[in-house]
């Protein structure tokens, strides 16, 4: 499919099948054409209201037609068609297509300077949509947002294919967000969170989509809050951000959810292993995966362990106090038991107000991250530190100087050429 301009009208050309993209030397040829029948008989001619009633995710301007008529410059007119596609991902979302969700998510994903200005653009607008959206609201959040996070081998994925097919037979239209390790080596990602969760994955109302953490530290990605935005303007009430398996004090996670949910295996440690600070002392409900089979009894106890620990750490709301509850991945038990501790909790902080300022409070915790990211990035970059770098590192693992001594050089080198 191609998109060209003709007198200000738009058209589009449409295979005889499938909507397939032209190359710029195919509508050029079409454009230079008469608009008629006569060019192809397969092909129709749409105008843009019937385009949005077809095929309305898949419309993108290449207006070659309009760059001969008028001489205007390529460039100028492919910025205008950066917008036309920020709009039509915009539109795509607060329609709830989720083609258009899932290009909008890679967008914000992606690393390059021109796409992240396109992120920026189509950010501003979504962050709009959902404040007008909440002020008709009234009252309450747009969405449920739910960390999971745990151990590896906790049966996260497994314990999330049950969970969000549950939510859905309740009517909530559910957002995965799986986070993958990169590999340290490869910097690739498997991404293969979907193939654990068949059932979810055919749900139409549940969304799911992994994502690498790409080096990020904490179990997520640079991204993930933007992701969230997203998927609340493109109408799901529920959102699981689901963790690559975590250690003690890898809860960063913690600081963009509502309710930050640890699941532990029955064999998830002793009475000290609770106390121990971290990611424990921030979890509002502490899960006991695998109860069932030989594993009831382990679990069992593993649940008392824990709430006993937990009388001992400080409490962090006003309104409620950490909970423990067992569940079964494979016979369901305890699934409503645990929804129904959640909801408890989402109704307590939303009357109490606490969920609004806990949000307010992780707004400026993730601006600071943004921060640090990119001042690290531009500090690699800078042109007064890049050429000592390599220089610098060689020396360091030499030993002829400590990390601390090149540190200070790098840094004073960028300090004095500002």
């Amino acid at each position: 499919m191609a998109l060209i301009n003709m007198s200000r009208t738009r058209f589009v050309i449409l295979g005889p099948r499938t909507y397939n993209w032209f190359s710029r030397t195919d509508v050029q040829t079409v454009a230079s054409r008469t608009c008629s029948q006569s060019v192809n008989p397969s092909i129709r001619l749409l105008t843009t209201c019937d385009v949005s009633k077809q095929c309305s995710r898949n419309w993108h301007a290449l207006d070659i037609a309009e760059q001969k008529a008028t001489g205007a410059p390529l460039k100028d007119l492919a910025h205008r068609d950066e917008a036309d596609f920020v709009k039509m991902l915009y539109w795509g979302i607060i329609k709830r297509e989720r083609g258009a969700l899932a290009r909008a998510i890679t967008l914000v994903e992606s690393t390059l300077p021109r796409k992240q200005e396109q992120a920026k653009e189509l950010l501003s607008k979504i962050l709009e949509y959902n404040k007008s959206v909440l002020i008709h609201k009234m009252h309450g959040a747009l969405s449920f947002r739910i960390g999971l996070t745990g151990p590896p081998g906790a049966g996260k994925s497994t314990f999330i294919e049950v969970f969000g097919k549950h939510l859905t037979h309740l009517g909530h239209k559910v957002a995965v967000l799986a986070v993958d390790p990169s590999s340290s080596q490869t910097g690739g990602s498997l991404l293969g969170d979907k193939t654990r969760m068949p059932e979810l994955s055919a749900d139409m109302n549940a969304y799911i989509r992994p994502s690498p953490t790409r080096g990020t530290l904490g179990g997520v990605t640079r991204t993930t809050n933007e992701v969230i935005t997203l998927c609340e303007a493109a109408g799901f009430d529920i959102i699981l951000v689901e963790t690559v398996g975590v250690g003690q004090s890898e809860f960063v996670v913690a600081d963009m959810v509502d309710c930050f949910c640890l699941l532990i295996p029955p064999a998830g440690g002793d009475e000290l292993q609770g106390i121990k600070k971290g990611i424990v002392e921030v979890a509002d409900l502490v899960i006991v995966n695998k109860s069932d089979g030989d594993l009831i009894p382990a679990a069992r106890r593993i649940q008392m362990e824990y709430i006993s620990a937990l009388k001992f750490v400080r409490k962090r709301s006003r309104v409620w106090r950490p909970q423990v509850t067992r569940i079964s991945s494979v016979t369901k038990e305890g699934l409503e038991e645990m929804w129904k501790m959640m909801i408890e909790y989402r109704e307590l902080v939303t009357e109490s107000g606490e969920i609004f300022h806990k949000r307010e409070h992780q707004y400026k915790v993730w601006m600071w991250n943004y921060i640090h990211d990119h001042v690290l990035d531009n500090f690699r970059s800078h042109p007064a530190v890049k050429e000592d770098i390599s220089g610098l590192e060689e020396s360091v693992a030499r030993g002829d100087m400590t990390p601390g001594m090149a540190a200070e050089i790098l840094l004073n080198k960028f300090i004095r050429s500002d």
